[in-house]
């Protein structure tokens, strides 16, 4: 059963980070004073973004949008905003409510505030030259409807700005004063229910304007006689042959004349040039194609597969021999293709078939672009080994395009469920313009970009025959690409078939034996949204969100967290904490269910990554073709689904999918006690020796033996199964350490494991869940023989601002040191230094063993203080 999800009632960065951030108006933050002034440049090929905006309540601001768009309107009282700044961002940007992440401050905006349209405004100066026209380009639509004024006239109305997805453009040139001017925006109240939008469903509490207002940039473009629009690169191998490929560049020019024009257009891409004279009639507008043979192209791959090289395309148009409009993209040559196995979905790079291991990404709750956050969120996407980032209804603004093209992670693209864009069946003549034009859109936004894989014109159900129809028409107008998909749950349509996806859960707690059975959400096909649910991070982290009370709330598993879901399923942690007193013993204060919170996130997370890992080389309908966890990040704090928190602090369930998602990796299997090796890279590895240890809870050797295994190339090896030997204790420990033929190790694996099995009831649950018939009896973990370690770190200096801690621990006692987690502090006893990537964390060391981790950091994120490590444990203290 798919996700029941009615909508909620209304309620109140790594090495060479400076790469990955170009230069961006994008500003999350307040702004100051009345803002930026604008000079609108003159020049034809220029573009200027308008840097940030006043911003008013129509309920305050009552006048006309002739009064308001007039350059001499006094907007004094008005806020200052972001240039991409909904209503709410505009009003947090200017603490109108305190810290709204903070318990339930959030409830302070007061829901009746944005029943009303909210006004944007902004003066700036231009300087109109004869023979260049300037055009003002939304380059998102405006939530949920627009107006659109300039120098007190209306341009467009809210019955052509509508949705949050269509583009639109303006000529505005007959408007435009020297000196003076002011552009004005009326967004009207948003519903997700009424109209194409953008919803936040039951992933957090909701956002109180439900995102009225701006959430792209809006451009002033300047261009002569004719414009040049949509250039874009269209790339085609000839599979398996990698060494040529075809290249076609294509570009619109439009005259914006009322007289027949002839113009040049000429550019270069992969060391060609090209060049075209074309006539156009008045107001004509012509796509030139220009086709290019490349020979020993430079392949774009994701990471593990290979580099990401990227080519650039210019376009520049000439009238009479002066410059008219110019344009440059950048592209990737790659081909992507899919198939269907057995009725699931298998996605193919360059021809290669790659396991889809991915998160669903949640955008700001309040759509603010803060691009080092994203930048961040990207590494540490990549140090997870996540090779995709599913994009459900909230297509993000260009930049996390432009890392993911550069740092080789996958987009897949679509939209959202449980909202008005559902519900194709209802779809009036209206919506039906509107989803079309948000796909054609979207599509011309982001085809350029080779990171960008599949579009789901679906989510929890496929359109409707006639809604599809739109979609693919509006998407073939895009020239699209890559693989289109009607639904990422298991629906079909007319002329796409069967989505090859299934969406079958879990939302919610399911123990590490699930992901291995090839029912509902188990590793075999393409699972595209799947999880265990409660996420919680450490103590710290959730003293920055929740009062005391609200922690210590924590251990009833019955009361209502406000920073769960707004949905009944998700808003208290109910049978994950059940399990979680099963399995580890009931935790004796919410210390200690902080502390076994992250061995349950931790084990299932790893289990459900290596689960697909292993069966990715199974055939047929077993075969294991992808799996999206749901979700990766947060729109805003909270305790469930995710890998890193709000803040980009590492907890057990980040570590748990980072040790699974090893590019080679060797690993247990909960459901039939074998062993894998698994290899994601497209070369064999030769001579590699697998060494297996038992250990007894108390440390002692219980089984010992080294195998030779083998690692094929991009896919898994069953390497036998796990000793049993005898006189096990009912919880035991299992290390797994992949060595290369010289004996270095480059995969460790530790698991905690019982005598006892978690087993399931298939035949009870719901969509969001399957419940246990038995738990796994892992409590003697709690009464561990105390661990002692030694610990120490050095600091070292890297490149682009960053610093590297190594932290060497070592067992110096006689029992396990169970789960150690390192964190870097801002001095002595200071908070905790974030976003650190970490190579490993929540280690486990045998009497006698040494192990070393490291955090790469940015040095300007310790505020001026030394680097202090602090290690704990499951049985180790702080020290």
């Amino acid at each position: 059963m798919l996700r029941n999800r009615p909508l909620p009632t209304l309620v109140v960065a790594a090495v060479g980070l400076a790469l990955l951030v170009p230069g961006t108006s994008a500003n999350a933050g307040p702004v100051p004073g009345t803002g930026a002034a604008l000079k609108v440049a003159a020049a034809p090929g220029q573009t200027s973004t308008i840097p940030d905006w006043r911003m008013q309540t129509s309920a305050t601001a009552t006048q006309s949008g002739t009064v308001i768009s007039g350059p001499g309107y006094s907007d004094a009282g008005w806020l200052t905003v972001p240039a991409r700044s909904t209503v709410m961002a505009g009003l947090v940007a200017n603490n109108r409510y305190g810290d709204v992440n903070y318990s339930d401050n959030l409830k302070k905006a007061n829901a009746n505030d944005f029943k009303v349209p909210w006004w944007y405004r902004k003066v700036f100066q231009a300087d109109p030259q004869p023979g260049v026209n300037t055009f003002l380009k939304l380059n998102g639509g405006v939530i949920s409807r627009g107006e659109v004024w300039l120098n007190g006239t209306k341009v467009a109305g809210t019955d052509t700005v509508i949705g949050a997805y269509p583009t639109h453009e303006f000529n505005v040139t007959g408007l435009l004063r020297k000196g003076d001017n002011a552009v004005a925006i009326k967004a009207s109240p948003s519903d997700p229910a009424k109209d194409l939008v953008i919803h936040f469903i039951d992933w957090s509490q909701l956002p109180p304007d439900r995102n009225q207002g701006l959430f792209r940039d809006v451009d002033l473009a300047q261009s002569g006689a004719v414009s040049l629009r949509g250039l874009h690169v269209l790339s085609d191998l000839p599979l398996p042959n990698l060494n040529t490929a075809t290249v076609t560049v294509k570009v619109d020019a439009r005259n914006n004349t009322g007289s027949a024009v002839t113009t040049t257009v000429s550019g270069s891409t992969a060391g060609q040039n090209y060049s075209q004279n074309v006539s156009l009639a008045a107001n004509e507008t012509k796509t030139l194609t220009f086709t290019l043979n490349v020979t020993n192209p430079q392949i774009w791959w994701p990471y593990q597969m290979g580099a990401q090289p990227l080519y650039e395309a210019t376009a520049a148009a000439t009238v009479s021999g002066a410059a008219s409009d110019q344009q440059k993209t950048t592209f990737g040559i790659r081909e992507v293709t899919s198939k269907m196995i057995s009725g699931n979905i298998q996605y193919q790079i360059n021809g290669k078939p790659i396991l889809i291991r991915g998160g669903g990404w949640a955008s700001d709750l309040f759509l603010r672009t803060n691009v080092q956050k994203i930048a961040d969120e990207m590494l540490l996407t990549k140090s997870m080994g996540l090779n995709t980032i599913r994009l459900e209804g909230k297509p993000e603004n260009d930049e996390i395009y432009d890392m993911a093209d550069r740092m080789g992670i996958l987009l897949m693209t679509g939209w959202e469920c449980c909202s008005k864009w559902q519900g194709t069946g209802g779809f009036t003549d209206e919506d039906k313009r509107v989803a079309g034009a948000s796909a054609e859109g979207e599509a011309k936004r982001i085809r350029n970009h080779p990171s960008v894989f599949t579009f789901l014109i679906g989510s929890d159900e496929a359109p409707v025959t006639a809604v599809e129809k739109i979609y693919l028409d509006a998407l073939k107008r895009a020239d699209w690409q890559t693989p289109i998909v009607t639904a990422a749950a298991r629906r079909s349509s007319p002329q796409l078939g069967d989505s090859g996806m299934k969406m079958d859960g879990p939302y919610w707690w399911e123990p590490p034996v699930y992901w291995y059975n090839n029912q509902k959400g188990g590793s075999a096909g393409f699972a595209s949204e799947i999880g265990p649910g409660l996420a919680i991070p450490e103590m710290d982290e959730l003293r920055k969100f929740l009062s005391q009370a609200e922690i210590n709330k924590l251990t009833d598993y019955n009361a209502q967290q406000y920073h769960l879901s707004p949905s009944g399923n998700f808003s208290k942690i109910g049978f994950w904490g059940t399990a979680l007193d099963n399995r580890y013993g009931k935790p004796s204060n919410v210390d200690d269910f902080v502390k076994k919170a992250q061995l349950q996130q931790y084990e299932t997370n790893r289990a459900q990554f290596e689960a697909f890992g292993r069966d990715f080389s199974d055939t047929g309908a077993n075969q294991a073709q992808g799996v999206i966890y749901w979700m990766q990040n947060d729109p805003w704090p909270k305790l469930f689904w995710h890998l890193y928190n709000y803040n980009l602090a590492t907890a057990g369930s980040y570590f748990g999918a980072k040790t699974a998602n090893k590019a080679l990796h060797a690993q247990y299997s909960y459901d039939d006690k074998s062993l894998a090796v698994v290899n994601m890279g497209l070369e064999a590895k030769q001579g590699l020796q697998l060494q297996v240890t038992v250990f007894n809870s108390d440390g002692t050797q219980k089984a010992n033996e080294t195998r030779s295994v083998p690692a094929k190339a991009n896919g898994s090896v069953r390497v036998g199964t796990l000793p049993q030997p005898s006189g096990l204790s009912t919880a035991y420990f299992v290390r797994l350490l992949l060595k290369d033929s010289s004996g270095k190790e480059i995969d460790r694996n530790v698991y905690w494991l019982s005598t006892k099995a978690d087993t399931l009831n298939y035949n009870g649950g719901d969509w969001y869940y399957t419940p246990q018939a038995q738990y796994t009896d892992l409590k003697s973990l709690s009464s561990l023989k105390a661990g002692q370690v030694s610990v120490s770190s050095t600091t070292t200096p890297g490149a682009d601002g960053r610093q590297a801690t190594s932290v060497t621990i070592k067992n110096t006692g006689t029992s396990v040191a169970f789960f150690l987690r390192a964190s870097l502090r801002k001095g002595q006893g200071g908070p905790e230094v974030l976003p650190a990537d970490w190579s490993d964390n929540y280690i486990t060391l045998f009497p006698g063993e040494t192990q070393t981790i490291r955090a790469e950091y940015r040095t300007s994120d310790l505020g001026g203080a030394q680097p202090v490590v602090e290690v704990s444990g499951h049985n180790v203290s702080k020290r």
